[in-house]
């Protein structure tokens, strides 16, 4: 009833208001098929059936997908989990698990292991290295492959159980599942506004994240109450998308990603720009993050460089801003895109261990404020920063091209500060603590 009131409160206002109004009240799990007896809410359920995130019903997700595992031996093991049927077809989704019983056999704590879900980028698919990396550091580990793709096996050492050779960046040696959803190539990605959204990439590229979501914390060994999500480039698109539908995470950690790529310089943008009118703006309501992030409230962290060009800076301010639940920023000067430079930030793992491990917290810096020419934050006295810099440029022109800076800024008493050049037109603190990991206040822009 009370979902039914916020809801007829959303249509007297009006439209403009409700994403603000419905969005945080109409759940993700609102099934599809409700069976609707209330006089005069047909219409107010088909406004909410308009919300983005109301494709996916989450009552459903929720259950823990059928599977079969392809290696149940190894110490990177391999499955097959059931997905979204596809124009009328089931489908199965591959996937890596690792985690540090597989690794070395050692029973798991009685409280159970933190999880993590790893969503892959463009050209990418399932890494085992990167599960592998996630279970030394004490998780359970997940990673999928978002196209209907199988990559090569790694090889073993018959003796020890170790990954001797592995496959994971060769595009040649991965396969077509049998029973596939769709590609997750350019055309799938843009060239699919139809009558039937739920044949998409991105609704099944979130059903595939949700799943294996569901699917690791129904195993005895995870603790379901702490798992994570983290993806790169578009996988941390998705993740913007998955942490606004799946609210189970405790955190979430969009590595490039991000939302407005219809508005900027994003390389995504001419794809968009080539559908029509109807066509494009039903894409941004169904597939840009900037009309999902409102509904966010996992706690984000977003990581960047200040010269991306698939999720350029602008797009990426504009974006972190719409997030309602805590959000901290990593975006360092110069920061290369890949899938190899996007999981290696020692930050990544810092955050997600401070939310599901309660370890210590990276820095916490405040909005900048700007006073003359001088740019400041301040962060919690308990908390020790040992190197303060000033990150700006002064180029003018496309984002992509312009050449970074670093000044000396000045620490003391929980602040950060530092003198702004005359001729800087875009700047960011950064403030490195204790622990030797980084973290950046909001991003200031001073254009002509």
């Amino acid at each position: 009833m009370f979902r039914f009131f916020s809801l007829l409160l959303a249509v007297v206002l009006g439209s403009s208001l409700l994403m603000l109004i419905a969005g945080p009240v109409v759940c993700a799990d609102e099934p599809s098929d409700v069976e609707v007896v209330e006089s005069g809410a047909g219409d107010l359920e088909s406004k909410a059936e308009k919300l983005p995130w109301s494709r996916w019903n989450m009552r459903r997700l929720e259950k823990p997908p059928e599977y079969r595992w392809l290696d149940s031996q190894s110490m990177v093991r391999s499955m097959l989990y059931r997905g979204e049927d596809y124009q009328g077809h089931p489908t199965e989704v591959f996937a890596y698990y690792a985690s540090p019983e597989t690794l070395t056999g050692e029973k798991v704590p009685e409280s159970g292991l933190p999880g993590i879900v790893l969503l892959h980028g463009g050209g990418g698919t399932a890494f085992s290295e990167w599960v592998e990396k996630w279970a030394r550091r004490g998780y359970a580990a997940i990673a999928m492959d978002l196209g209907g793709k199988r990559p090569a096996a790694p090889v073993f050492d018959a003796t020890t159980g170790q990954v001797v050779q592995r496959f994971d960046h060769m595009r040649e040696k991965r396969v077509r599942l049998e029973s596939a959803g769709p590609w997750d190539d350019h055309a799938a990605k843009f060239q699919n506004i139809n009558d039937d959204p739920t044949d998409d990439w991105q609704f099944h590229a979130v059903s595939a994240a949700i799943r294996a979501h569901s699917l690791l914390r129904s195993f005895p060994e995870v603790d379901p109450e702490r798992t994570a999500l983290t993806g790169i480039s578009w996988g941390g698109y998705l993740t913007c998308l998955t942490a606004s539908v799946d609210d189970r995470f405790k955190a979430a950690v969009p590595v490039y990603g991000c939302g407005y790529l219809h508005d900027g310089e994003s390389v995504q943008r001419p794809m968009i720009d080539r559908l029509n009118d109807g066509q494009r703006d039903e894409w941004i309501r169904l597939h840009d993050p900037s009309s999902f992030l409102v509904a966010c409230r996992v706690p984000m962290f977003f990581v960047n460089g200040t010269n991306d060009k698939h999720y350029p800076l602008k797009s990426y301010a504009r974006s972190y801003k719409l997030v309602k639940g805590p959000v901290t920023l990593r975006i360092e000067a110069g920061m290369r895109h890949s899938h190899v430079h996007g999981w290696a930030p020692i930050e990544i793992g810092r955050f997600v261990d401070q939310h599901l491990l309660q370890a210590p917290a990276l820095l916490e810096l405040s909005k900048p404020v700007m006073q003359g020419d001088v740019v400041s934050a301040t962060f919690p006295m308990q908390q020790k920063a040992v190197d303060a810099t000033l990150q700006y440029t002064g180029d003018q022109g496309e984002l992509v091209g312009r050449h970074w800076k670093r000044a000396k800024a000045t620490l003391g008493n929980g602040k950060v500060s530092a003198k702004v050049p005359e001729d800087a037109t875009i700047w960011c603190l950064a403030v490195t603590g204790a622990d030797g990991a980084m973290v950046t206040t909001e991003v200031i822009f001073r254009e002509p």
